[in-house]
């Protein structure tokens, strides 16, 4: 009995969290409105497919909502847990600088707020693997 009650209360607390956790999907933003229709297709795929999830997209500059008003959204709706999946293909100046700085001052201001930072897309292997099966396919050939 007391197996079975240790996991309810993991799975409860397990569910818990899950109903509490948000996804900021971060681009770097662009002045053309129209730049941001892929990311927002994006969203709304993970929003749709993860009910359990809110889902914002956020932007670095040119656009709104910027990744600060973004997270303080949530944070203010009660998100206790923030993970962030920066939509850019490489660790840049933003990523590796401007961005942890940015964080570090929203965690200063509310140390309860657990933020992570997801790395670039183009730093996760299955994403890279996607793109290169896409390439391969989208151009006639045989392949070596």
């Amino acid at each position: 009995m007391q197996n079975e009650d240790q996991t309810r209360s993991t799975e409860s607390r397990s569910a818990l969290c899950t109903l509490h956790s948000a996804l900021i999907l971060f681009a770097h933003g662009a002045r053309d409105p129209e730049w941001a229709e892929p990311f927002r297709a994006i969203a709304a795929r993970v929003a749709g497919n993860r009910k359990d999830l809110a889902v914002r997209l956020a932007f670095l500059e040119f656009q709104t909502p910027t990744l600060a008003d973004a997270i303080a959204e949530l944070a203010a709706a009660g998100y206790p847990a923030i993970r962030i999946a920066p939509l850019f293909m490489a660790q840049g100046g933003h990523l590796k600088h401007d961005v942890p700085q940015l964080l570090d001052a929203i965690r200063m201001r509310q140390p309860a707020l657990s933020i992570e930072l997801l790395p670039a897309i183009g730093d996760v292997d299955c994403l890279r693997d996607a793109i290169a099966g896409w390439l391969i396919a989208a151009v006639p050939g045989t392949p070596a």
